[in-house]
């Protein structure tokens, strides 16, 4: 006879209900192996789900496991973001100072909690963003996966922040907003160079947001991710490493999702030490239990 386990369907980098991303939540994923963790995270299907777990070590305020519907991460953002507000309604963990730790595959991550209610925010700071050299084959493929787009003065990167993220800088908002993605030759791509996507940004003159993005998973079967974490935290690496970042401002706020139907916002922020903190507000949807395992 399968568990009850309690379950939340959020709603991550959102400041209203259906504008963000979702996230299911298992919370006592005690007991799971990971070969039925990974077949629920591929039967609800959502582009992240992730499962509380005790933690192996004082230092964290709870764990997590985080899966796509086809693998599992080390890290992604609005996962880390969302479990933090799951934990938090339900009472599983508590802040102290308006700080958590979180405990993932990619270590211990700090959280900070600002506010209460639906104005809180709550920010993760993203592993540390690497640039990857680049094989031959990856070189080959590339053209084909940026076909159609209206490159920017950066190159495209590949940076390793737990997952990869290809980015590629577009000439301007309307170069990111109007795009048609070359699915088939993305997921080439993101196969040859074992990353997780291909997210594409440019600046923007908007008022509530200074970047635009948007995050293409074809290899993980999710055309298009609606407000992804892990994406904007490796752009602002990049655009740190680069130099870049002083013509977007820091702190910034990118926009992400409209394309899809939604409307997220996401919060980022370089602190002095060339760490990159992402964060946004948080929604439950779906609250109740699950029979599952």
């Amino acid at each position: 006879m399968s568990s009850s386990r309690p379950f939340l369907l959020c709603d991550v980098f959102s400041n209203r209900l259906g504008a963000g991303n979702g996230l299911a939540v298992v919370l006592d994923g005690a007991g799971l192996s990971g070969e039925q963790m990974q077949a629920f995270a591929a039967y609800i299907n959502q582009s992240e789900t992730t499962f509380v777990l005790p933690v192996s070590t004082p230092e964290a305020s709870y764990r997590i496991r985080i899966f796509t519907p086809v693998s599992e991460l080390p890290f992604a953002g609005h996962p880390s973001v969302g479990s933090a507000h799951a934990v938090l309604e339900a009472g599983l963990a508590h802040a102290v100072n308006d700080q958590l730790v979180q405990e993932c595959a990619a270590g211990l991550l700090p959280i900070t909690v600002q506010g209460e209610g639906a104005a809180r925010v709550i920010s993760v700071r993203a592993p540390h963003g690497k640039h990857i050299a680049t094989n031959d084959m990856a070189k080959a493929l590339l053209p084909a996966a940026l076909q159609g787009m209206h490159l920017g003065e950066l190159p495209p990167a590949l940076i390793n922040n737990g997952p990869l993220w290809w980015c590629v800088q577009l000439a301007d908002e309307a170069a990111v907003r109007n795009l048609q993605s070359a699915q088939a030759d993305i997921a080439a791509l993101n196969h040859a160079t074992q990353s997780v996507g291909l997210a594409v940004f440019a600046k923007a003159d908007a008022g509530d947001y200074q970047l635009v993005v948007r995050a293409f998973c074809p290899a993980d079967n999710i055309p298009e991710d609606p407000v992804t974490g892990s994406a904007n935290a490796a752009i602002a690496a990049y655009l740190h490493q680069c130099g870049a970042l002083a013509a977007i401002g820091n702190p910034y706020t990118a926009s992400q999702g409209r394309e899809l139907g939604r409307d997220g916002l996401v919060q980022v922020r370089v602190d002095e030490e060339g760490e990159v903190w992402i964060g946004g507000k948080t929604q439950t949807m779906v609250e109740g239990s699950l029979g599952w395992g």
